[in-house]
């Protein structure tokens, strides 16, 4: 289950911000950790099964003052639909359609051509050492 979890910290400088982040960074099944509020002084973090009041009493130990201001569930974000697919590929096919059904091929004897037409001619490959040789020659 993940969660948002909204932490007031006294901080007065950079340097206790910076702390307090790496402290909430730290916990396990943190995902994210950012900064809110207008004076920057509420820690924001995600995660997945966070113990709050364990980020709570470590926050509290080494910055200062914590409280938990709150504690929310993240609901995962809807999906695309799946129609939106299933119409684009519709389109694809209706294209397909429109221009006669079949591909053009292209009839070049070179294996390597420079013609607009997408070639499906087999591709050769070439070994600059010979495959059973041990790739190791010093003996």
């Amino acid at each position: 289950m993940k969660q948002k979890i909204v932490i007031k910290v006294q901080v007065v400088c950079d340097k206790c911000r910076t702390k307090a982040l790496k402290i909430a960074a730290a916990a396990d099944g943190v995902v994210s950790v950012a900064l809110e509020g207008q004076d920057k002084d509420q820690v924001v973090v995600i995660g997945n099964e966070v113990d709050v009041s364990c980020l709570t009493s470590s926050l509290r130990k080494k910055v200062g003052h914590a409280t938990i201001v709150s504690v929310e569930e993240v609901k995962p974000k809807p999906k695309p639909d799946e129609k939106k697919k299933e119409d684009t590929s519709k389109k694809k096919v209706e294209d397909k359609d429109k221009k006669g059904g079949t591909e053009n091929k292209c009839s070049c004897p070179t294996p390597l051509c420079a013609c607009p037409l997408p070639c499906y001619q087999s591709q050769l490959v070439f070994y600059d050492r010979d495959p059973y040789q041990p790739p190791c020659t010093i003996m």
